[in-house]
């Protein structure tokens, strides 16, 4: 009798849709890279708005072009949008 492969345990891996981009703005040229979430259970906090960021949340990691991953901030998608409009901290 043929031996049967053995089924997974657990629910399989979330995947992670990403899609980088390159933005100008007026402070300053940026890496984005849009994040669908995932199931990392890492949690980040918001240079916009100062708050936690669950990585399950979809966001935006973003990072300066002339920077390197020592540079990388995670921002709620509505945070990054308006951060021409409104001080670092939420303010």
């Amino acid at each position: 009798m043929p031996r049967r492969k053995p089924r997974p345990t657990g629910p399989p891996p979330r995947p992670v849709r990403e899609s980088q981009s390159y933005e100008a703005g007026p402070d300053g040229d940026w890496n984005v890279r849009r994040l669908s979430g995932s199931g990392s259970g890492r949690t980040y906090r918001c240079p916009g708005c100062e708050q936690e960021l669950p990585a399950t949340v979809p966001h935006v990691v973003a990072w300066p072009v002339d920077g390197d991953a020592a540079d990388r901030r995670h921002w709620h998608t509505a945070c990054w949008g308006a951060r021409s409009r409104r001080r670092p901290g939420g303010g």
